[in-house]
């Protein structure tokens, strides 16, 4: 069975994938099919890897013979090839070094969830570099990661990356230097500081760096006996690597960070990772994993008891669960399921992030459904909420629900939304991009791209 269109950005590298599993095909047999057919022996599993992982975008020879060998339309191949080369997903291919580590780390750490993972001082050195001061010690740990944590809520990661890869210097540099007694009351600290460095530069658009903050996290954490954080950290990992177009990486990482956590988690925590592996899944076109995954979910959740859960995770509710649902009902085509769950969760007053987010899912909804007025008129509201948001992957989102309404641009509400989108583009946030100076990343840079 051939799978459908996702309801995010169809890029060609997981389109190809998709298309290929769905006929039981290796990446050999694949080539070998394409040779056949074209008349020509040049092509080798390698190629159809790089295509796969968006290393590289097939050109207009091989679409042809690749619409004609996997029995699907040029024009949906054509589109997600165009789509891949303009994208603004920032995909983080395969062969990624930040990923491939962070895969082969998250492996080990599911092995052995209570064992050591070194933390090496070169790695702490790299983290910290210029970005410290002359102060080795950081003031209130604890005050300071929840001031951050709150301020994360108002803005995003454009405004906020520099501030949390400053404070993680800080701490890695604290650690190096400490003795027994304070490394172990700092390493704690030091895992939180790299899941929030992670995630803003993550929101930055910024993935290399999320990943290898989040390595840090794991490692940390793991050094600190907390499995709970660990499960945290690569659960963030997981969201990152689905929202820039690698779901089966995301999978990955989701169930590893589920199994490691352990069953005596706290139910909002094991919610919250249900989720990771529901939304990969669904993704990654595995419906029938991302359903049970969904209402394991739900049962757990029914469980949830904010008092009994790590302070940083106060973000979590009910609301913030069902948001979480609808997104991954809305991938799993099922969008009139998913518009109530989506609607309260993009009505959070404070919060213009989530406003973003959840209104870009929402819009597609509506655009599922076939209501482009109602669909343009929640995406004008998200456009909004993203230039206050500061959030570079909220206006990622949103410029994928906008290549969808190109195509019905005789629609008065989408040129309107058009003209919107027009002048709001110079406020929008954008990419941040980080200096490297001497093989060190340095303090990131917002720069227009």
């Amino acid at each position: 069975m051939i799978p459908p269109p996702p309801h995010g950005p169809e890029l060609s590298g997981p389109l190809l994938a998709r298309f290929r599993l769905a006929r039981g095909w290796s990446q050999a047999q694949l080539a070998a099919r394409l040779c056949a057919a074209a008349g020509v022996a040049t092509l080798s599993r390698h190629e159809v890897s790089r295509w796969e992982r968006q290393v590289r975008v097939p050109g207009e020879f091989w679409l042809d013979w690749l619409a004609v060998v996997l029995e699907v339309p040029r024009e949906r191949l054509s589109g997600a090839a165009a789509a891949s080369r303009r994208t603004d997903t920032y995909p983080v291919p395969d062969g990624s070094r930040a990923r491939r580590a962070l895969l082969a780390l998250a492996q080990r750490w599911l092995a052995d969830p209570d064992g050591s993972l070194l933390l090496p001082g070169a790695e702490a050195s790299r983290v910290s570099g210029p970005l410290l001061g002359n102060r080795a010690t950081p003031d209130d740990p604890a005050g300071w990661l929840a001031g951050l944590r709150r301020l994360d809520d108002l803005s995003g990661g454009a405004d906020l990356a520099g501030l949390g890869a400053s404070r993680l210097g800080r701490v890695a540099r604290a650690v190096r230097l400490a003795g027994p007694s304070g490394r172990r009351r700092l390493l704690p600290v030091l895992a939180e500081a790299a899941q929030l460095a992670g995630w803003l530069a993550a929101d930055a658009g910024d993935p290399a760096g999320g990943l290898t903050a989040y390595r840090l996290g794991l490692r940390a954490a793991t050094a600190a006996g907390d499995r709970m954080l660990a499960g945290h950290v690569l659960g963030s990992a997981s969201h990152l690597l689905a929202g820039v177009g690698d779901p089966s990486g995301a999978l990955s990482l989701a169930r590893a960070a589920y199994t490691g956590a352990g069953p005596d988690a706290p139910a909002g925590l094991r919610a919250v990772l249900l989720h990771r592996v529901a939304l990969a899944a669904a993704l990654d076109g595995r419906h029938a994993t991302a359903g049970q995954a969904l209402a394991a979910a739900r049962r757990v959740a029914d469980r949830h008891d904010p008092r009994r859960e790590p302070p940083w995770l106060y973000w979590l509710d009910p609301t913030e669960l069902a948001a979480m649902t609808g997104r991954t009902l809305t991938v799993l085509g099922r969008p009139l399921r998913a518009e109530p769950l989506l609607r309260a969760g993009c009505r959070r007053p404070g919060q213009p992030r989530a406003t973003a987010v959840y209104g870009g899912w929402l819009a597609r909804v509506y655009l599922d459904l076939g209501e482009v007025e109602q669909g343009c008129a929640v995406a004008g509201e998200a456009l909004l909420a993203a230039v206050r948001s500061g959030s570079v992957r909220a206006a990622g989102h949103l410029a994928e629900v906008g290549r969808r309404l190109a195509a019905q641009r005789a629609e008065p509400a989408v040129r309107r939304h058009a003209a919107l989108v027009t002048a709001a583009r110079p406020y929008l946030p954008q990419r941040v991009t980080p200096l490297v100076v001497r093989g060190r990343r340095r303090r990131p840079a917002s720069v227009v791209t």
